[in-house]
């Protein structure tokens, strides 16, 4: 398999990626590489880091906005017209994005990360 580098711009206090299987610590490497298929769906896109990707502040790490903010998710993807929709969407777009990101199932990104 041919080797390749591409960057990509996470926050300084991100945790290290875990090893592949291991819990999910919000470092945001899958995230900040390529949208997830949720994240497709709600971007329209397939390449770059997904619009749902939220940092945390707090707690310096990264959640998918999907499952932690469904609500200014859906109002940020949909026209300004259906925002009245994004208030009986969320619920669902919760649910549905813990099983499409495979939310506590483990770290399936198994690219190597390097500090530059």
């Amino acid at each position: 398999m041919p080797k390749f580098t591409i960057t990509i711009h996470a926050q300084p206090l991100a945790p290290g990626k875990p090893a592949v299987g291991a819990p999910c610590n919000g470092c945001g490497v899958c995230c900040l590489m390529e949208p997830c298929p949720l994240g497709v769906v709600l971007s329209g896109r397939r390449v770059g880091a997904c619009e749902a990707l939220c940092w945390d502040e707090a707690n310096h790490l990264y959640r998918c906005g999907a499952i932690t903010e469904p609500l200014p998710v859906l109002q940020k993807v949909l026209h300004p017209r259906l925002h009245w929709a994004a208030f009986l969407l969320a619920w669902g777009l919760q649910r549905l994005a813990h099983r499409w990101v495979a939310a506590g199932v483990g770290c399936d990104c198994d690219v190597q990360v390097a500090d530059l």
